[in-house]
Order: structure tokens, then C-alpha cells, then sequence
């Protein structure tokens, strides 16, 4: 199958897995995501017309568990974690399209569509299913596949015994014709390794599903018979149709789906490349153009827990190191399909070598001989000699070798490509000597040399802009150039095309050198903070106001009100209209904190309200008043000031 027709416009569909919201986003999370993200910014730039997918997985019984440990209800939970993943997206710089959670009820409508016509046409029917199942996995277990001690052999954890009536989907029927797709299309399963696994099993026999369950209620009811609710992973896979219209934009679909491509973690490799492609032959529908499984990370050579507190918080890697360096950290680090090891010394290696060594070194230099020897105008082009020559041949298969090493998700292997150039453009200047030349009156191997580097940096800013986008961008600018690298064309660059006399603009060092030394001593104190508390650095002393007589603090009327209901501004993501008793009268207020609460979380509650600030339109509702909040320092967390005893509405504060 191609993945579009000679002559067509070039689609690209690509999606990462939904992430279950019982859980707060990792390392592993950060991965999968940012490559997805530059495997979509890449085919931008090369022309395709690009849908980036990404979203949540919000059902199942270990969300339902999750929910009631906490006193929520599954949705109350949800609608709360899956904040976090919407603003680690913003961190790391996503460009996803689209953002899907399972809840939502085109997803709702697109899965009992689906289980309806597989029910019709007879590839679901009914039955009982007696086995071991996995609670926090969701799953059965063989008794061929189970640890010691009836263990589940994924996450090592008790299995329990059950049965229960069951719908099934006829998964057998067809896995003559997967197998036949997969022959045919070799690259149906990368990497390699995976793709051999994937064949194997399915040679070996795949049993009729279990497709629903009895036993939990928090899930998509079965169409007809609301005793049972949709298997998770049946109504999780389905997302990737959902979205891309399958139900409700048929346009849509035609378009994008002949040339979907998944990107999972290998733990969720059968459901991906079995179950998945499976389902969709049976709906009549091609399987995706390719699943790519990539590895799992550990961190200083232990696997991640949160017993051991090692777990990797990219929120903190981004704050502290910044989003660029960690992208380019995960994605140059480890070939990607492997194993890899998580290491703060590694990233610090990297940022301290690659990018500010290497990148960030080549910019300055340049930049710097150009205001000195061409008083910041980037010299007329001249014609190339025998080392130039070379550099262009070296570029122009560089750019051949990213796209051939893109496409096959060996990022790792694209990043070693486009450093050999940048590490040439640095050779080149030691070799020439620019500074040798200016000083001889060399002028126009002078300006050759300057030209050669100026359409390295270029180059290079094209090329990396899918890894480190902002970096590409201030580097861009730096060179004088107007517009994002990353919305242009990497196949429009042509060597020597410039504006004649480019001004360059040389800002700041892209990449400030970490010292080691200071570096080794914040880390150990921060090693130490997270072994004993006790021993944590208090946090840097806060700026404060001026401060301010008492008779200014009597001016401002703090009161308890009660929050009597809550309502959703349109066109807005942070504001509430909140509608309060202050006991003696009622009002309302407007409120930017509908990111941390849900309505019914809100409705009820007694907080403190500052009564006589001036009333403010806001969105065009007019607000009389604030309520009182504290945030920490990375505003992740929210807490509303209450009062601890039941005090009658209208007190106040004093």
C-alpha cells in the first residue's frame, strides 16, 4: 500500500498514545511525545499536510479505583490530571492538532458505531470468559505468560481470578490477512527486531477477544445492553478513528487515514499491531502505514519508581535546563527503539558539548568575524573553491541522509548527520583562519570562507528547527533573517540565496556554558533535600511589598462567602462565573481558576472574598469582587483560602 498516490498532496497522520489520567506525566510520557512532535514538524517543512494527535485515556477500572482512593468521581479525576498533560505539552512545545480525550462524546459515539457494526455483521458475539486478570494493566493473563506466585508478567503485580460474561471479538478470522498485509509491508512494525516479535505471535494463533466488562460501571456502555461497558483497550485504540473523523467527517478520514502512523512504547505493542489492525480489517479499513515501538528509560541505571523517588519530572528538566536541551537530550542520547539511561550528567554533557561547543560556538565565531571583518553584512557570494565545493557536496547529502533517517524514526542517527556538518563548519574555520586573511588583505577568500559558514549556520538552522524550535528561531534572527525556520521549506533552502549585503544581528550565546563544579554542588544538595527533607535549602526569600500601616489593611474588607454556583464563560479556559452568598446579599465574581477546579468541586464551598474591590467586566461579565487563592512557585497547584470552623457568612476578616 502507498502512503499516497503519485501526483497526490502529500498527507501525514501521526499519532502518539493516549495516556491514562490516573497517573502524572513522566519522562516516558515526554518521549514519545516529543518525538512525535518532530517527526510532524519535519513533514511541515517538507511539504506534507500534517494531523498531529495526542489526547488521554480516560476509562477503565484503575481509573475508577483512582477516583474513589480520592474521593472523586472517575470524570471529577480526570477533568483534573489531564491538565497536567495539556500544559506539559505547552512546556515542551508540542504541535499536536488536536487533543483527545476518551470521555468526550464523539469518542462515545464513534466506539458503539463500531461495536454495533461489528455486532451486525457478526464478528462480536457473546460469551463467558473465565482468566486471570490484571488490574492495574487491564488486562488477562495467559497462565502460559504468568509470573511466579500468579504475578502479571508486565508489572509483576498479584493476579486476580475471574469470570464473567463477556462479549467477544472474532480476532482469529483474520489473522491470515494481517499477516499477509504484514508480508507485504515490511515496515507495518519498526524497528525490525519488532516487527520479527510481532509476525512470530501472530504465527503462533491470536484467540477471540473479551471486549467488555460486568464488573466495573466507568466505561462506554455496549449499545443495547448497559449491563456491560466497552473493554478499555477495545474503546482506547478507537481513538485514532474518532479523531480523524471516521464517524462524523468522512472527508476527513478519506483524506488522513490511508497514511496514519502510531508511535507507542513497546509495552502496548500487541494491542497496536495485533488487536488494532485486526479490528480495522474486520471495519473493512487499511491498518496503518507503519507502528513504531520505541524503548523504555531507566534512570542512573535503575528502572523509575516512585518508591525509590527517582522519577523523572520533565516539568523540572524544562525549568531547569530548558526545553530545547532536554528535547535534544532524549532524542540524541539513545538510538531510538532501544533501552535508554536517564542521567542529569549526560544531559549537562550534552548541552556543554554538542550544543554549546559545537552550535552555539560555530554562531558565535561567525557572527563575530563578520562584524569585525565586514562590519556585520554578510559578504557578496564568490565562487566556491575545492574545501567549499566539498562543504556544499556535505551539506547537500546531508540533507538527504536527515530526511532518509527521519522518515525511519532514527532521530538519533539524523541529530549525528546535521552535527558532522555544524562540527565541519568549525573545522572549516581553523582550517581558513579568516582572521589570517583579513589581516593579509585576502579579501575574497576572506569573503569565501564567510559566505560558506554564513549558509552553514543556514543550513543548520532548517535542519534542527524540528528538535530545538526555539533555538532554530534565535538563531534565525541572529543571522538576520526574517520569519520561523520552522514554517519554511527545508527543500526551498538553496546555497548562496540571500538578500545582497544580509545584516547580521548577533544576540546572545545561545547556550550559556554549565559550570561542573556548581553544577556538582546543586545537584548533591538537591540529592540530599529529596533523601531528608529536614535538609532542604529554604526557597529563595520572596520580594516583598512595601509595607503599609495599619489603617490601610482596615481598608480592605475581607469576607466569608459561600460559592452557590458555577458557571463556564465562553471563549474562555481559566475563567469561572462564580455566583456567592455573603449572607447579607448575593453577587458575583469572576474567577481565572477553572484550570485546577471543576464546577462541583467549587459549588458548596465557604472561601474568603475581598468585598469592596471594584466591580470589572471581564468577557462581559461584570464581577463584584475576588475570592483569595495560593499557588506554588511553578503554579501547578492551587489552593483556595477557607475558613477551619463553620463562621457565618458575611463575617469578616480581621
Amino acid at each position: 500500500m502507498q502512503e499516497n498516490a503519485p501526483g497526490a498532496k502529500k498527507n501525514f497522520y501521526l499519532t502518539t498514545p493516549i495516556y491514562y489520567v490516573n497517573d502524572i506525566p513522566h519522562i516516558g510520557h515526554a518521549y514519545t511525545t516529543i518525538a512525535a512532535d518532530v517527526m510532524c514538524r519535519y513533514k511541515r517543512m517538507k511539504g506534507y499536510d500534517v494531523f498531529f494527535l495526542t489526547g488521554t485515556d480516560e476509562h477503565g477500572q484503575k481509573i475508577e479505583q483512582s477516583a474513589s482512593a480520592k474521593g472523586l468521581t472517575p470524570k471529577q479525576l480526570a477533568d483534573r490530571t489531564v491538565v497536567n498533560f495539556q500544559d506539559l505539552w505547552k512546556a515542551l512545545g508540542i504541535s499536536n492538532d488536536e487533543f483527545i480525550r476518551t470521555t468526550e462524546d464523539r469518542h462515545r459515539r464513534t466506539v458503539q458505531a463500531i461495536f454495533s457494526k461489528l455486532l451486525d455483521q457478526g464478528d462480536i458475539y457473546k460469551g463467558t470468559y473465565e482468566g486471570w486478570y490484571c488490574v492495574p494493566c487491564e488486562t488477562y493473563v495467559p497462565e502460559s505468560s504468568m509470573g511466579d506466585d500468579k504475578t502479571c508478567p508486565d508489572c509483576r503485580r498479584p493476579l486476580q481470578k475471574m469470570q464473567e460474561e463477556s462479549y467477544f471479538f472474532r480476532a482469529s478470522k483474520y489473522v491470515d490477512q494481517l499477516l499477509a498485509y504484514y508480508e507485504k509491508n515490511l515496515k507495518g512494525v519498526m524497528p525490525k527486531s519488532r516487527y520479527n516479535e510481532i509476525v512470530s505471535f501472530l504465527r503462533s494463533g491470536v484467540r477471540d477477544q473479551s471486549i467488555s466488562r460486568t464488573t466495573l460501571k466507568w466505561g462506554i456502555p455496549v449499545p443495547g445492553d448497559d449491563k456491560h461497558v466497552v473493554y478499555v483497550w477495545f474503546d482506547a485504540l478507537i481513538n485514532y478513528v474518532t479523531a480523524c473523523g471516521y464517524l462524523d467527517d468522512p472527508e476527513k478520514f478519506a483524506k488522513y487515514w490511508p497514511s496514519v502512523h502510531h508511535l507507542v512504547g513497546k509495552d502496548i505493542i500487541r494491542f497496536h499491531c495485533v488487536i488494532w489492525p485486526i479490528m480495522l480489517l474486520a471495519l473493512g479499513v487499511n491498518p496503518p502505514v507503519s507502528v513504531f515501538a520505541h524503548g523504555w528509560w531507566t534512570v542512573e541505571g535503575e528502572k523509575m519508581s516512585k518508591s525509590r523517588g527517582n522519577v523523572v519530572d520533565p516539568f523540572e528538566m524544562v525549568e531547569r535546563y530548558g526545553r530545547d536541551p532536554f528535547r535534544y537530550f532524549l532524542l540524541r542520547e539513545v538510538p531510538f527503539g532501544l533501552d535508554g539511561d536517564f542521567s542529569e550528567a549526560a544531559l549537562v554533557g550534552r548541552i556543554n558539548s554538542d550544543l554549546a561547543n559545537d552550535l552555539g560556538n560555530l554562531l558565535n565565531r561567525t557572527l563575530q568575524m563578520i562584524d569585525n571583518f565586514c562590519g556585520g553584512n554578510v559578504p557578496a557570494e564568490s565562487e566556491p573553491g575545492k574545501i567549499e565545493q566539498e562543504i556544499r557536496e556535505l551539506a547537500a547529502r546531508t540533507v538527504d541522509d536527515v530526511d532518509g533517517k527521519i522518515s525511519d524514526f532514527a532521530f538519533d542517527e539524523a541529530l549525528k548527520s546535521i552535527w558532522a556538518l555544524i562540527g565541519r563548519g568549525n573545522k572549516y574555520i581553523d582550517e581558513t583562519m579568516p582572521w589570517k586573511l583579513a589581516k593579509e588583505g585576502g579579501e575574497e577568500a576572506l569573503n569565501r570562507v564567510l559566505n560558506t559558514l554564513y549558509d552553514i549556520l543556514r543550513l543548520s538552522a532548517l535542519l534542527v528547527a524540528p528538535f530545538v524550535p526555539d533555538t532554530a528561531s534565535r538563531l534565525w534572527d541572529q543571522l538576520g533573517l526574517e520569519g520561523n525556520p520552522a514554517e519554511l521549506s527545508i527543500d526551498g533552502f538553496a546555497w548562496g540565496e540571500r538578500i545582497p549585503g544580509q545584516k547580521v544581528k548577533k544576540g546572545k550565546v545561545l547556550f550559556p556554558r554549565i559550570d561542573l563544579d556548581q553544577w556538582r554542588r546543586e545537584k548533591a544538595a538537591r540529592d540530599n533535600a529529596k533523601a531528608d527533607p529536614s535538609k532542604a535549602e529554604p526557597e529563595a526569600v520572596p520580594e516583598h511589598e512595601e509595607t503599609v500601616e495599619v489603617e490601610a489593611f482596615k481598608a480592605i474588607e475581607l469576607r466569608i462567602a459561600q460559592i452557590l454556583a458555577v458557571e463556564e464563560i465562553p471563549k474562555s479556559k481559566k475563567l469561572y462565573k462564580l455566583n456567592i452568598d455573603l449572607g447579607y446579599e448575593k453577587r458575583t465574581i469572576v474567577s481565572g481558576i477553572k484550570e485546577f477546579f471543576t464546577p462541583e468541586e467549587l459549588v458548596g464551598k465557604r472561601i474568603v472574598v475581598l468585598a469592596n474591590l471594584k466591580p470589572a467586566k471581564l468577557l462581559g461579565v461584570e464581577s463584584n469582587g475576588m475570592l483569595l487563592a495560593v499557588g506554588d512557585s511553578k503554579k501547578t497547584t492551587l489552593a483556595l483560602l477557607t475558613p477551619d470552623k463553620d463562621i457565618p457568612l458575611g463575617s469578616r476578616v480581621s
